[in-house]
């Protein structure tokens, strides 16, 4: 089992870059596979990016592609979100998950989420 912290969150303005992190416990962080999901008002929850066990492999959602960048760090327990060239859409709770397989279909754990709000 693993419990997960997100970090990071905040208010920044259009065209401003913030870096989530997300904090795993457990001696097994290396076995799960990672993604981000973000979830506006209103709005159901939505893919954002993922990672492999190594961080060999990513995936993006289109909204964010080339504008974010998903890495880990299996030392520390950790992946993480850099978001570049924020937009207002853009703005939601953001939400780490782990799972043993790669773009699971659902996946298993998830954090309690940490807000985002872009300002135009």
């Amino acid at each position: 089992q693993v419990q997960l912290v997100e970090s990071g969150g905040g208010l920044v303005q259009a065209g401003g870059s913030l870096r989530l992190s997300c904090a795993a416990s457990g001696r097994t962080f290396s076995s799960y596979a990672m993604g981000w999901f973000r979830q506006a008002p209103g709005k159901e929850r939505e893919f954002v990016a993922a990672i492999s066990w190594s961080g060999g492999s990513t995936y993006y959602a289109d909204s964010v592609k080339g504008r974010f960048t998903i890495s880990r760090d299996n030392a520390k327990n950790t992946v993480y979100l850099q978001m570049n060239s924020l937009k207002p859409e853009d703005t939601a709770v953001y939400y780490c998950a782990a799972d043993l397989h790669y773009l699971p279909y659902e996946y298993d754990y998830w954090g309690q989420g940490t807000q985002v709000t872009v300002s135009s």
